[in-house]
């Protein structure tokens, strides 16, 4: 629970990782794409305030000891959220799995839920590592990486019908919210994979699914606001926008900001810090202190309440899977008479 000026916000990270990128772990004769991916991820930190910036090789593979401090001792956050992504073609073991991510979230069961993954292109037998993935880790979300490589092929779309056979499952499952990686490219991996062209057709036809969005389709910021203002089941997942934007690019924060707003509204955006490739402690304090800048090109956009901030950070996504905020952190909502951050019945 973070404290500032005598408000006191839940804080949610619902975009973590505990990756395992060192050189170990690289596939033999995949050792450019291993090492090109982390560097390209190492390069994104550089975004962030300069004392927050690793060496590659704690970066590479960083210990449990420092997660935990990063993220609960001093980062501020009071769950966060595992959001796994396999790239077993390039590491050994997976570069973050269900598993590891499994495995600490078993030690420290009161700060962290697990998330799980699938890919259609995996067929019958992925469909029943996945049922039992979720099963294993108590699931009750996905994240996808439409752009993984997998042996000739370099990405799906969600369009394909073998990825609304997964789909149905997660109806089935009670796996509703869906995390969908539509952002910056990471080298070597094709950016037309990362478009979000194919969110609005299965956000349509799973009704009873939440699809966020990560990192807003970044740099197709109006793509993604204008396909999301459409569709109510459809949010938007602020990794990158507030780790890779609000320090470097604060005036382009400001835009995304702004935008994301005005067309979806704060009961839709979901805070996520990226840890490790940003620490949430600067980013938790930098949010809250922030706001519109009395700028003539922003003057459209409306200030953040505090209110509004609390949502963002911690209230939203406590919704989504829920957590169980305590009383004193909760909003009162006026229209529905009932306090936010109850979780979902």
């Amino acid at each position: 629970m973070y404290e500032k000026d005598g408000e006191k916000y839940f804080v949610v990270d619902a975009h973590t990782h505990f990756w395992d990128a060192s050189p170990e772990n690289w596939v033999e004769g995949q050792e450019e794409y291993a090492k090109g991916w982390i560097e390209c991820f190492h390069a994104y930190q550089g975004l962030g305030p300069k004392e927050t910036h690793w060496p590659i090789d704690r970066f590479q593979k960083y210990s449990e000891e420092l997660m935990m401090h990063d993220l609960f001792e001093v980062g501020h956050v009071d769950k966060a959220i595992f959001q796994p992504t396999n790239l077993r073609q390039w590491y050994k073991t997976g570069f973050n799995t269900t598993e590891n991510d499994g495995a600490l979230a078993e030690k420290h069961p009161d700060k962290f839920l697990v998330n799980t993954t699938f890919d259609p292109r995996e067929g019958d037998a992925g469909m029943k590592a996945f049922e039992e993935r979720v099963k294993r880790y108590n699931c009750k979300g996905v994240k996808l990486y439409t752009a993984e490589w997998r042996g000739g092929s370099r990405g799906w779309s969600l369009k394909d019908p073998a990825a609304a056979r997964y789909l149905e499952k997660c109806e089935e499952l009670g796996v509703t919210n869906v995390h969908i990686h539509k952002g910056p490219t990471i080298w070597p991996l094709d950016k037309d994979a990362f478009d979000v062209s194919d969110v609005d057709q299965v956000a349509t036809s799973f009704q009873g699914l939440n699809f966020i969005v990560e990192h807003v389709g970044l740099p197709r910021i109006e793509d993604f606001c204008f396909m999301a203002t459409q569709e109510r089941n459809v949010y938007a997942g602020l990794a990158v926008v507030v780790g890779g934007l609000m320090h470097a690019r604060p005036k382009f924060f400001a835009k995304v900001m702004g935008e994301l707003m005005f067309w979806l509204g704060e009961d839709k955006l979901i805070f996520g810090a990226d840890y490790a490739i940003w620490e949430p402690k600067w980013q938790v304090e930098g949010f809250v202190d922030w706001n519109m800048p009395a700028d003539d090109e922003l003057s459209d956009f409306a200030p953040l309440t505090v209110d509004q901030k609390k949502k963002i950070l911690g209230l939203n996504a406590a919704r989504l899977y829920g957590i169980d905020v305590p009383e004193e952190l909760r909003l009162a909502d006026p229209e529905n008479v009932e306090p936010v951050g109850v979780p979902n019945s």
